[in-house]
């Protein structure tokens, strides 16, 4: 059986891969991002989740391993995870009422072998005020979500409608990453 890694903390990423029936080890990769601005929007999804995926193959060459990035932008603008909660506050302001993209790069690679690719959806937001802001990041912990928001907590507080994978929005566009896996001889349990 091939071993397959998930170079991810996120708990996101492993429900998403557990649920499609993958068995694997989670083992986040320790390195530093590069930062908004070093790289256009997409670009810079694509070098996040390579730079990771690359770290921790280092480390097991014969594994196959998966790292990823998901970024929100908004015209242009890069918004990742907020510091404080009130930069948060100020994400989700602005994307009230707005149409934005939600980019996730993904790099599956094993030894010296990879596949790089992204994928983008599409969410408009509802217009809401500061009370739906309050009320959303006081059921949510929204500092270590790109753009103060996860689609699969209390998303229909603020999403009016996704174009594309929702699989994506949440951190992982799960139709793309099982055959990219599939060719690298990772299987759903059970196939």
């Amino acid at each position: 059986m091939v071993r397959f890694i998930l170079a991810s903390g996120s708990p996101r990423r492993s429900d998403l891969l557990s649920k499609a029936g993958y068995e694997f080890k989670v083992e986040p990769a320790e390195v530093e991002e590069w930062p908004p601005g070093k790289y256009p929007f997409r670009k810079l999804c694509v070098a996040n989740a390579a730079l990771k995926a690359r770290e921790v193959s280092l480390q097991h060459p014969e594994a196959v391993v998966l790292g990823a990035d998901t970024l929100v932008g908004l015209g242009g603008e890069v918004m990742g995870k907020p510091r404080d909660i009130v930069e948060a506050a100020c994400m989700l302001e602005r994307l009230s009422g707005r149409v934005h993209e939600v980019c996730t790069g993904v790099c599956v690679r094993c030894g010296t072998e990879e596949r790089v690719f992204f994928e983008v959806s599409w969410v408009r937001f509802q217009r809401f005020g500061k009370d739906v802001i309050k009320d959303y990041t006081q059921r949510v912990n929204v500092i270590d979500k790109a753009g103060a928001y996860a689609i699969q907590e209390h998303g229909k507080m603020l999403v009016d409608k996704v174009e594309g994978s929702c699989d994506n929005v949440v951190g992982l566009p799960m139709a793309r990453v099982a055959g990219e896996l599939e060719r690298f001889g990772v299987l759903p349990c059970g196939t």
